[in-house]
């Protein structure tokens, strides 16, 4: 038997349907907006429209860099609210879920456009945002790859591979455990790439070659096929960059 597909009317009636449609826009105006941003002129650094400004850039570039690589965890969310609904139960939006994995993303941008403003005012990052000293920057390579090598970065970056066994495991009904588990996969995601987000300061918070760079290795980290090993490889090399860097050898 053959079944028809479903009808656009049936399709725009769906709440993933706009939930999906809205994600992409938000990451392609989000692309956008780091494409045109211009770094504001001010003298004083510790300022709170600096902050607030610094704090948006970096909400917007996490929503361009993160939201695609949960688009899997949405997708299987939206999948299971839709059998709960044909089975004749009933589960929380997804809209609900979407909104604790940016919930969270976005207290990560607080603090992370924080530490911009306090680095800069050591001088250790300039007025472009690029890293400036090279023990810094060392040191913060070196650190990247420590992490990736440690069991919490494993065990974030399962989760995050595998969205089905964080459904399995972190399953919760209503309003509440959607939002719940919405910010439980954020803290997952961001336990995951916290590291690789630092290293934004050390080719450049607005170089978008380097966050597109980054943004695409969170990608693959989270979805290709890669050796089991590759954590560890990947730290060896971003520790050994982070020698290079700080003692000059080059």
């Amino acid at each position: 038997m053959i079944t028809e597909p479903p009808s656009l009317s049936r399709l725009f009636r769906e709440e993933r349907f706009y939930v999906l449609a809205g994600l992409f826009a938000l990451v392609g105006f989000s692309w956008i907006y780091l494409f045109l941003w211009k770094m504001p002129i001010s003298g004083e650094i510790f300022t709170l429209p600096n902050y607030l400004t610094m704090f948006a850039m970096w909400a917007i570039m996490m929503v361009a860099m993160m939201v695609p690589s949960a688009l899997p965890m949405i997708l299987i969310y939206s999948h299971s609210v839709k059998k709960a609904k044909r089975d004749g139960g009933s589960l929380a939006p997804l809209s609900v879920f979407v909104l604790g994995y940016v919930i969270i993303w976005t207290l990560f941008s607080a603090l992370a456009a924080f530490l911009q403003l306090v680095l800069q005012n050591l001088g250790m990052v300039n007025k472009m945002m690029v890293g400036t000293n090279s023990w810094m920057m060392g040191g913060l390579l070196i650190i990247a790859g420590l992490y990736q090598m440690s069991p919490l970065k494993d065990t974030c970056l399962r989760f995050c591979q595998h969205p089905v066994m964080f459904i399995t495991k972190h399953w919760r009904t209503g309003t509440g455990g959607a939002l719940r588990m919405g910010v439980l996969h954020g803290g997952y995601c961001v336990g995951c790439c916290w590291a690789l987000m630092i290293l934004l300061f050390v080719g450049g918070v607005m170089n978008l070659l380097w966050v597109a760079a980054i943004a695409i290795y969170v990608l693959l980290e989270k979805m290709a096929p890669l050796p089991k090993r590759w954590p560890r490889i990947s730290g060896a090399v971003l520790i050994a960059g982070g020698l290079v860097t700080g003692l000059q050898i080059f």
